[in-house]
């Protein structure tokens, strides 16, 4: 097979290719969450009202982006594999594949979202915010091709080891809202509709820069030619068999946010939404080195996994946890420390100052979160990596959506500890169901060991 430096770096050492890819996801990542925190930032100037409208919509925005990236995580999946197999005609069929999935989903995702958004939203509780979250959310379903595709194709570019395509576009797209945004949001004076024009153009340009070197530079490792498309029933089954349950994890997660949404309406109010939706998305940007590193192992995995090179599949896993748990523990730190000064941010305004004391508690309790997030994701990416994504998906469901739901109502309702006792909660289930996780990859690669050098 014709190999180039990428494809050289992404089936040699996996520490130096973890080490390699990690970085730039995090930044893609990094710049992904700016653009939400970015929404966050110039909305609360608006005042708390907005603020939890765009809470409310969160999870659901977040289901948007769970199935882009676990069809990115499927195509990636299967393309490495192929590459690890030696097989670039099969990559090249199941890069097209993956493109052509990415349309489907995309058109039918808008359709089913902008149909349910009132219902589902009332459903929430935002009744009381609901003028606010359906502008936002209007336009962001309405888009959905421009927030979906990108990281689908983007996962095609990672399995090849073009990290810099897949890093770029993203980047692109986060300049682009950070500029709009104030410009819509108040120059304009468009409010909160201005902030999801501005969340929706970004990645729409990213989108056209993509397709740009796919079809008219024509550069890419992977060839894009459909003359040799051949179309395969069983490749998109291969895609979805591992899209489908990581695009679900990212479902259960904003459902867990959902009712999480919900139990804190009932004990505080619209206030500690607020102060959730704008806490949390400061924990998720410290979550995004250990999920980094976990998605660099996507690529790493199903090379050595292809490759039928188990010790590899160890490495991987192992060095994964390591370098994520060490990355985890530094933004644990700053987080806890400088937890007032970043509520700042968020309180900046009037109408929102009194935010600032909540959001800085919120962080200081929930910075910890953080520690558990290399075991789950890491374990959960090389299940992808392998193909084995129903696996990852019911690990993730047993984590976040039993445990963390469970011990969160308990202790914020059984035991009557309101707001803190939720946050409690879900810092015990994450903790016990990462390690969970973790175990299983451990016992799934020596399983595969053992019956290779049994079968020899």
């Amino acid at each position: 097979m014709e190999k180039n430096e990428n494809i050289e770096m992404i089936t040699g050492d996996p520490k130096k290719a973890i080490n390699k890819l990690s970085l730039p996801i995090i930044a893609s990542m990094f710049l992904i969450f700016a653009n939400s925190i970015i929404d966050s930032i110039w909305v609360a100037g608006l005042g708390a009202e907005p603020l939890a409208a765009l809470g409310y919509i969160t999870p659901l925005f977040m289901i948007i982006v769970g199935f882009g990236n676990g069809l990115g995580a499927g195509g990636n999946s299967v393309i490495s594999r192929f590459i690890g197999a030696e097989n670039k005609s099969s990559a090249n069929n199941a890069a097209i594949h993956n493109l052509i999935l990415s349309a489907i989903v995309s058109i039918i995702i808008s359709i089913i979202f902008v149909i349910t958004m009132e219902p589902v939203l009332k459903l929430m509780g935002a009744s009381s915010v609901i003028d606010y979250a359906m502008d936002y959310g209007f336009i962001i379903f309405s888009c959905t091709f421009a927030l979906l595709m990108p990281p689908i194709v983007g996962g095609a570019f990672r399995a090849e080891g073009d990290i810099k395509r897949a890093t770029i576009p993203i980047a692109v797209a986060a300049i682009i809202n950070m500029i709009l945004d104030p410009i819509l949001i108040y120059t304009l004076g468009m409010g909160i509709k201005g902030a999801a024009i501005a969340t929706v153009l970004g990645p729409l340009i990213s989108l056209c820069l993509m397709l740009y070197w796919i079809f008219v530079k024509k550069d890419t490792y992977l060839s894009y030619n459909f003359k040799d498309f051949h179309n395969d029933l069983k490749m998109y089954k291969d895609i979805l068999v591992v899209g489908i349950p990581a695009s679900l994890e990212q479902l259960v997660l904003s459902v867990l946010t959902i009712f999480v949404n919900y139990m804190l309406t009932i004990v505080s109010g619209p206030t500690s939404v607020a102060v959730y939706t704008a806490g949390w998305r400061i924990v998720n940007i410290g979550m995004l080195p250990a999920i980094g590193i976990g998605t660099a192992a996507i690529s790493v995995a199903g090379v050595a996994y292809g490759a039928k090179k188990y010790e590899n599949l160890r490495v991987t896993a192992r060095y994964a946890v390591k370098m994520a748990l060490i990355a985890s523990i530094i933004v644990c730190i700053v987080l806890y420390v400088f937890a007032n000064q970043i509520a700042i941010i968020f309180s900046y305004s009037q109408s929102s100052a009194d935010l600032a004391p909540l959001i800085a508690s919120f962080l200081q309790i929930m910075c910890f979160f953080i520690l558990y997030v290399p075991f789950g994701a890491s374990a959960g990416n090389v299940f992808q990596g392998v193909g084995k994504g129903t696996i990852s998906f019911v690990l993730t469901t047993f984590r976040e959506f039993i445990l963390v739901l469970i011990f969160a109502y308990l202790l914020g309702f059984t035991f009557n500890m309101g707001e803190f006792g939720i946050y409690c909660g879900m810092l015990l289930g994450g903790g016990i169901g990462s390690l969970i996780c973790y175990a299983c990859i451990e016992l799934y690669i020596n399983k595969l060991i053992r019956g290779r050098d049994n079968a020899v």
